[in-house]
């Protein structure tokens, strides 16, 4: 797992702290030092990005009993060898003595297995904690390769040799979703599917937001252009049919995923999620979308409805149901 952190994202910390915390939870053995292991966590994280003036790259890596939590950054660093006793860091110009960081992987190393350090070769630190965490025993996973509708298809070769970068990273997403869909089925394919739309979509709203300097609520005017402005910088065929104050209902000739998207119809539910999380957060009551028609199961083209009435009693049949966004504040003005 990686992330990476911006310099002047001050939640970060915290946001990191609570999904690794639950991973680890989530995979360790009832008896492993969670609590040691996010004491760690926060100590080296939060001194990379206190103090490192920068971007913080974040890894972990469990292929072993243990986990390793490896941080880089680009900051002024320390000397290494100072690790075994409390670390007074170099301070970058402007900056109080980093005192509290040193003892702060000092207490690190005594609660953690093992804490390494290195200066990097293009400047910058790279720290590396074994947690004290056991993983649960788990299956193995080796399965064998498949060859019966595999992407990307041969024809798409380049000429020179090998697959250009779209028909590599399509072949990805597809066969990543048909994956999940055998080995886990197709509910937890669509909810895989789902989770992504959603953080995607969101970002794909901050930008359509920044570009046209909007603030407050989308109308639904607005929410319709922003679903065809994202379809077609991703090659779609969307384009309006209706946008009223009770639904938008849009109309698709082209898929962003041209006809593979036939292997895999969970990744309609990308769409769905897409559209109904950007519609939820600019309503009070929750919204629904309905794929009524989809290139992915046969059909000629897509038509999409996002139903922004409240719902009826006992729900909307075959429609995926969004929430309304929780915090009233989100779209302030």
């Amino acid at each position: 797992m990686d992330w990476f952190l911006k310099p002047d994202d001050a939640s970060a910390v915290g946001e990191l702290r609570r999904e690794v915390v639950a991973y680890l939870r989530r995979h360790a053995e009832p008896d492993s030092e969670v609590e040691d292991a996010e004491l760690a966590l926060s100590e080296v994280v939060g001194n990379a990005v206190r103090h490192a003036g920068g971007p913080v790259w974040v890894s972990l890596y469990w292929a072993q009993a243990q986990p390793v939590l490896t941080v880089r950054d680009l900051g002024p660093g320390f000397d290494p060898a100072r690790l075994a006793q409390p670390v007074t860091l170099a301070p970058r110009a402007g900056s109080a003595t980093l005192a509290e960081a040193g003892l702060g992987l000092f207490l690190v190393s005594q609660v953690t297995p093992s804490l390494a350090a290195e200066v990097r070769r293009a400047g910058g630190m790279t720290v590396s904690v074994t947690l004290p965490v056991n993983r649960a025993p788990a299956l193995s996973h080796d399965p064998p390769r498949r060859t019966f509708g595999a992407l990307p298809e041969l024809d798409e070769a380049l000429p020179g040799g090998g697959f250009g970068k779209e028909s590599f990273l399509r072949a990805l997403v597809v066969q990543l979703a048909r994956t999940v869909e055998t080995q886990q089925g197709p509910d937890a394919a669509a909810a895989a599917v789902a989770q992504v739309g959603a953080d995607i979509g969101g970002q794909m709203e901050e930008e359509f937001r920044a570009a046209g300097a909007i603030v407050g609520r989308l109308t639904p005017e607005q929410m319709a252009d922003c679903y065809v402005r994202l379809k077609h910088a991703i090659d779609g065929g969307f384009y309006v049919i209706e946008a009223t104050e009770h639904r938008i209902v849009l109309g698709n000739t082209r898929c962003p995923f041209g006809d593979v998207v036939r292997r895999a119809p969970s990744l309609c539910r990308m769409t769905s999620s897409v559209f109904g999380g950007i519609a939820a957060r600019n309503s009070d009551h929750g919204v629904a979308v309905l794929l009524e028609e989809r290139i992915a199961v046969g059909d000629p083209g897509c038509r999409v409805v996002v139903d922004l009435a409240p719902p009826p009693e006992g729900g909307r049949p075959l429609a995926h149901e969004y929430a309304a966004a929780a915090d009233a504040t989100l779209f302030p003005g």
